[in-house]
């Protein structure tokens, strides 16, 4: 994988975080042969109450890539379709340990992005498939703090 998470970790805008940074060291993941983790140990900027990563309250950020890729199969020689395209599954995963109710166990919140890529578009248009990607998280960076005031409010 050419994914190598760098530390710090600059974070976006977030309502009550100013400037947040993550710093981290490289981690096992779940499943070692296929994914890549990072956790966090260190904070920067303003983010009062905010934990680093623990037993109890993990704060991960894990990458997986499929255990086995999917090729593009033949098309129908009469038709000259592919009936089914398979799909190329990666993903991002945060883990963070959070409170559901003061005094009670940390509970993991789970942030996770699922990257399905038709097989073949990798070679065949992989301008397009970047260009998706480029606006998808680019989309998610502009929206940070509009997605943590939805996700603490429940308003859309």
């Amino acid at each position: 994988m050419t994914i190598t998470v760098t530390s710090p970790i600059t974070g976006t805008a977030q309502t009550g975080l100013t400037s947040p940074t993550y710093t981290h060291v490289v981690d096992m993941a779940p499943d070692a042969s296929t994914g890549k983790q990072v956790a966090v140990t260190a904070l920067g900027g303003t983010q009062t109450g905010v934990n680093v990563h623990s037993v109890a309250a993990p704060f991960t950020v894990t990458v997986n890539r499929p255990k086995v890729f999917r090729v593009l199969g033949k098309p129908n020689p009469t038709t000259g379709l592919i009936k089914d395209v398979p799909m190329n599954v990666y993903s991002v995963l945060t883990r963070k340990g959070v409170l559901p109710l003061a005094g009670q166990p940390y509970v993991n919140a789970m942030i996770k992005t699922t990257i399905s890529i038709p097989a073949g578009s990798d070679v065949a248009d992989s301008v397009n498939l970047r260009a998706a990607l480029s606006a998808h998280i680019g989309a998610l960076s502009q929206q940070s703090a509009g997605i943590g005031d939805t996700a603490v409010s429940g308003i859309l």
